[in-house]
C-alpha cells in the first residue's frame, strides 16, 4: 500500500473531529493529527486490517503507529512517561483515562498540539461537546508518543 503525502500545515490544524464509533479514538486521533475526516482515515485503516472494534486499537500502540506511517508520520519508538505539559514536544499522541483490566493496559487516545506557545488537546470523545480542549488540569496522561512528519524526498 502506497504511503500518502500530508502537508505539514495539516499537522498543525486545530480542526478537531468526533469519533464515529465508541471505540474509534485511535482512528480519530490519527484523523486529528492529520487534519482529515474520520471516515477517510477509517477507510485507510480498514484497508490495513485495522477496525475500531478491535481492542488492540486502544490497548496496543502498533495499529496507530502503522496507520500514522501510512501518512508518512514518524513516531518515537517508545512510549515516554508523562511528566508535565511543558515537557511535551509540539506534536504528540497522549494516553489518557488509563486503566488496567486483567493486567492489560487500556486508554483513550488524544492528540497534543502546541501552536504559537499555546497548548491544545484534540479529544474525539463522543461525550464531549467541544473536541478542542485547553482544560489540561482535567487530564492525567499516563504517557506520550512524539510525532513528526517524515522528511520529504525530492
Amino acid at each position: 500500500m502506497e504511503k500518502q503525502d500530508i502537508k505539514s500545515a495539516n499537522l498543525m490544524s486545530l480542526n478537531s473531529i468526533r469519533q464515529d464509533e465508541q471505540t474509534g479514538c485511535g482512528i480519530a486521533s490519527v484523523a486529528n493529527t492529520l487534519g482529515l475526516s474520520y471516515q477517510e482515515v477509517k477507510a485507510q485503516a480498514n484497508q490495513l486490517g485495522i477496525f475500531a472494534d478491535d481492542t488492540k486499537l486502544f490497548s496496543d500502540t502498533g495499529y496507530v503507529r502503522t496507520l500514522l506511517a501510512q501518512y508518512k508520520i514518524k513516531t518515537h519508538t517508545k512510549e515516554l512517561p508523562f511528566t508535565s505539559w511543558e515537557a511535551l514536544p509540539d506534536l504528540a499522541l497522549l494516553a489518557i483515562k488509563y486503566y488496567e483490566e486483567a493486567g492489560k493496559g487500556f486508554w483513550h487516545w488524544v492528540v497534543f498540539k502546541r501552536l504559537n506557545g499555546q497548548d491544545y488537546v484534540l479529544d474525539s470523545s463522543q461525550s464531549l461537546t467541544s473536541h478542542l480542549r485547553q482544560d489540561l488540569e482535567n487530564m492525567q496522561p499516563k504517557w506520550f508518543i512524539p510525532m513528526s512528519p517524515e522528511p520529504q524526498t525530492p
